[in-house]
């Protein structure tokens, strides 16, 4: 009541976020997408946002994407997960099959370089290099400037998702058993 007056500036960033949530979910969506929702935002907002969007699926049946780079909000919310790299899906399945038998180099490297509680401490894995240029990148795959494993396909040729097993797609040669062959050129 008192807010009403009140310019947007004046909110925190976690009341402007449950605003915001609270507006996207007026008219009941079927689908909300969700950029980085908890970005910024102390423990305590972010687990109330991702209650409530836990809460939007449970109760109208409506489908969440969320886009992130917490792994760990990922793991919260999320059944099916795509990881992408440099504009490109290089990954896509259900969120256990990610977490615990992921084939792409990229996802391996991502997984690896998350502090765990349950591992002796160990340095964290750093990915070598930079990530290319979206205006101008890479020919072949684009993570094969950085990739430990990478094939002479790879600097030439864009590897297509191609599923591995049940729902699990990959866009690598390394994984694919069936990967597309260079053409005559």
């Amino acid at each position: 009541s008192k807010r009403m007056e009140d310019y947007p500036h004046e909110y925190s960033g976690g009341m402007c976020q449950r605003a915001m949530t609270a507006m996207s979910l007026s008219c009941n969506p079927k689908l909300l997408i969700a950029d980085e929702p908890t970005t910024n935002l102390d423990v305590t907002i972010q687990a109330q946002i991702l209650e409530l969007m836990k809460k939007l699926r449970k109760d109208f049946g409506a489908s969440v994407l969320l886009i992130g780079h917490n792994l760990g909000v990922i793991s919260e919310l999320c059944d099916k997960v795509a990881v992408m790299y440099a504009g490109k899906v290089v990954e896509y399945s259900d969120l256990t099959t990610i977490f615990e038998k992921p084939k792409h180099p990229y996802t391996q490297a991502l997984l690896e370089s998350i502090p765990r509680l349950d591992v002796k401490a160990e340095r964290l894995r750093i990915i070598p290099g930079t990530v290319p240029s979206l205006i101008n990148p890479p020919p072949g795959c684009r993570f094969h400037p950085r990739c430990e494993h990478a094939l002479t396909v790879c600097s030439k040729q864009e590897p297509m998702l191609t599923e591995i097993g049940q729902g699990h797609n990959v866009a690598c040669f390394l994984c694919n058993s069936n990967p597309r062959t260079e053409s005559a050129g």
